[in-house]
């Protein structure tokens, strides 16, 4: 059962432990008007998105705007935070840290399953281009 997301929300892979350890980090430092929740329990369709991209990386859902997602969405993330958090969500998105962000991101999301908190159902599924014919 899918609910409709409040805005902004962060949104996150609810199966994947090291991803629900990182959400209860990030409902600690946002503001109350955010939402934290995994993407199994959303309507992503209604913000434009879907279960595949949620699959593969966070999601920012922003009050008003398109989806971001990886390093974007954390940074997005971090910039709703305030104070410090939002300063470091300003330095993710200057050239060239917002490639170095990106890199970082899809290391760490290609590992997950590695990191604490992790187990097997974090691992990410396998994108259709990395697929065998």
């Amino acid at each position: 059962m899918t609910a409709p997301v409040q805005r902004p929300a962060l949104v996150f892979d609810g199966d994947c432990g090291f991803c629900t350890r990182s959400a209860d980090v990030a409902r600690r430092v946002l503001p109350a008007g955010c939402a934290v929740v995994p993407w199994q329990e959303v309507d992503l369709a209604a913000v434009g998105t879907t279960a595949a991209r949620a699959r593969q990386e966070v999601l920012w859902v922003p009050r008003a705007g398109e989806v971001v997602g990886g390093a974007r969405a954390v940074a997005a993330a971090l910039r709703a935070a305030g104070s410090g958090w939002a300063l470091l969500g300003r330095l993710l998105q200057l050239p060239p840290v917002d490639r170095l962000a990106g890199a970082v991101y899809r290391v760490v999301a290609a590992n997950r399953m590695r990191l604490p908190g992790g187990t097997a159902a974090c691992a990410l599924p396998p994108r259709a281009e990395d697929r065998a014919p």
